[in-house]
């Protein structure tokens, strides 16, 4: 038994003004705080409490209510090269049908889940549609899976981690390990070398002493 809708909860919306005559049309605005984990967790995402400006539009069709809408917010996170807080302003789009239980265009009785072509069904419960599922989708499609503070941010130095922004000519002397190797394989010739030497030296000694 599906549980009923609550119609104070903000993101719930009645569509009983709008009635079951197609083609009536219903233009709504509404200011409501985000829900919790409204965005890509651990990446970026609205900070729960915060607004979130909705503008709807909502149409009565055969089948139930078609819901087209935006949704504007302030996300936060962290830049994935610099590491800083960072601030995006999302204005995320979405279209959404909200199908009457009781039947649908083809005279059948609509059940909550999947329908014939694989799409989830949201059904109107009491002339009520919750939209919280919906703009949560769409909040995340609009949202970066890479958030970056601006499009040209340096990142970090991969060898200390200070932030190039802050020091654009910072730099490290590269060595290349190839030539690290030779100059390691010639100091060892020379000790070599210099090892021989001595031992010719105390050869030679020895020989004038007898």
């Amino acid at each position: 038994m599906n549980a009923r809708l609550d119609h104070r909860n903000p993101l719930v919306f009645d569509t009983h003004e709008l009635g079951r005559r197609p083609g009536a049309l219903q233009r709504l605005s509404r200011s409501v705080s985000a829900p919790a984990d409204l965005g890509v967790e651990g990446v970026i995402g609205v900070p729960e409490g915060k607004p979130v400006e909705l503008g709807l539009r909502l149409e009565s069709v055969m089948e139930g209510v078609l819901v087209t809408g935006t949704a504007r917010a302030s996300a936060e996170g962290d830049c994935v090269r610099c590491l800083e807080p960072m601030r995006l302003e999302v204005a995320a789009e979405f279209q959404e049908m909200f199908t009457y239980p009781d039947a649908d265009d083809r005279g059948r009785t609509a059940e909550p889940g999947d329908d014939a072509e694989g799409e989830d069904i949201l059904l109107l419960k009491d002339g009520l549609f919750d939209l919280e599922p919906v703009l949560r989708d769409a909040v995340v499609l609009a949202l970066p899976m890479q958030p970056v503070c601006r499009e040209d941010c340096a990142g970090l130095c991969a060898e200390c981690g200070i932030r190039l922004d802050d020091d654009p000519d910072h730099r490290h002397d590269a060595v290349d390990i190839r030539w690290a190797a030779l100059q390691g394989l010639s100091v060892s010739s020379r000790d070599g070398e210099k090892d021989n030497m001595g031992g010719a030296e105390a050869g030679v000694d020895e020989k004038q002493e007898k």
